[in-house]
């Protein structure tokens, strides 16, 4: 529906549009124009010291699909298509609670496993729309497979090399998931592993991991994933306080595996936004120190709120299970999706390598894909 009214209202400190409110200020910095913004990069050419402090609206006015706006003192004619302002509109009523998502995520639990989001790592290298169909389902989902890969060491950086860049730590570019002796991590044994988050004794984490695998003959090592804001919201929806403690105070991660590594980071459990907005999971019994940031009259329910988490996320009905083959690999959102492994057999063989990326390329390649088909169906 096109808008049909504009009003100047605040003394010129501020418009209306058919009710919808945008301040003098908040318009002149966020100006379109050629002298404000760089027309290769869209990158802004002033400060906000440039802009007047008694900066007003002298004129405003409906031009078709624009919207005309004069400021004063600068006399400044600026227009703004009204399909931007409607996109980037701030005056609404805050009414969402804590722990809300947005709408490009879509939570799950094992229901998922029979349509777990996959795509050919051939199609996805040479076709940009499969590609950008796999990595939307990982911004939707927070993780997603791949199959038909190079069974060979190394190939996982091709799978970064789709969207990023690899994000090197002190395991290397890559690092190795097998069976060792005397290992630096418990990664490395035949053990079964609580589903988790990696490395959250980093600042920043690693926001994305990939697992490719080798060779996997040993019985068992299933992979499983878990989407750890479900049962963040489980959690809120049967325990809201739990859910406060638990996004409210900082636990403690630590490690120190290697003897020129000492890695440690505090932070909460379940971090959200300060609007509310679920934004971030780290959980790690393994890694987790000591939790000293609770005040003793609520270190029991925090606690308690903590194993409740925990049983969430080790309730059956949450994980998606599947045991890759060679060439196969699978990528997880590192804030939001745990992962973890069945216990295994020492016959047979299991090798998988492992390395980060972080969300920024992804979702930078995912944008560029997107605009350009938009552009091509024009």
């Amino acid at each position: 529906m096109p808008y049909s009214n504009v009003d100047i209202i605040d003394d010129g400190q501020a418009l209306s549009l058919d009710g919808t409110r945008f301040h003098a200020v908040w318009l002149r910095d966020n100006a379109l124009d050629p002298d404000t913004r760089s027309s290769g990069n869209g990158q802004r050419l002033i400060t906000l010291s440039d802009i007047p402090q008694d900066i007003g609206i002298a004129k405003a006015e409906l031009s078709g699909d624009a919207l005309d706006v004069t400021f004063s003192p600068e006399q400044k004619v600026v227009s703004y298509p009204v399909g931007w302002l409607e996109a980037h509109a701030y005056d609404q009523k805050d009414n969402k609670e804590p722990g809300w998502l947005s709408d490009e995520i879509e939570t799950w639990d094992s229901v998922l496993e029979t349509a777990v989001p996959v795509a050919d790592f051939s199609q996805a290298k040479q076709d940009r729309e499969i590609l950008g169909t796999w990595l939307r389902a990982v911004k939707r989902y927070g993780f997603a497979k791949l199959s038909g890969g190079p069974v060979e060491s190394g190939s996982l950086l091709e799978v970064a090399k789709l969207f990023g860049f690899v994000r090197e730590t002190n395991y290397g570019p890559w690092f190795e998931v097998r069976t060792e002796v005397n290992p630096t991590n418990l990664a490395y044994t035949g053990l079964g592993l609580q589903a988790h988050t990696d490395n959250p004794y980093r600042d920043p984490v690693p926001t994305l991991q990939i697992l490719y695998c080798l060779e996997n003959s040993a019985e068992g090592g299933e992979s499983q994933v878990v989407d750890a804001f479900k049962a963040a919201e489980k959690l809120r929806d049967t325990n809201a306080d739990g859910f406060r403690l638990l996004s409210s105070y900082c636990a403690r991660f630590e490690y120190g595996g290697m003897g020129d590594t000492l890695l440690s980071s505090r932070r909460p459990m379940i971090e959200l936004a300060p609007d509310g907005e679920l934004i971030g999971v780290r959980f790690n019994n393994r890694s987790a120190a000591p939790i000293v940031d609770v005040p003793y009259d609520e270190m029991a329910a925090y606690y308690a709120a903590y194993r409740q988490f925990a049983e969430i996320i080790d309730d059956p009905d949450m994980a998606v299970s599947f045991k890759l083959e060679p060439g196969e690999s699978f990528i997880v959102d590192n804030t939001r999706v745990l992962h973890a492994r069945k216990g295994y057999s020492g016959e047979g063989s299991r090798w998988l390598q492992g390395c980060y990326a972080d969300k920024d390329g992804l979702y930078s390649t995912l944008s560029v894909i997107e605009r350009d088909m938009k552009v091509a169906a024009q």
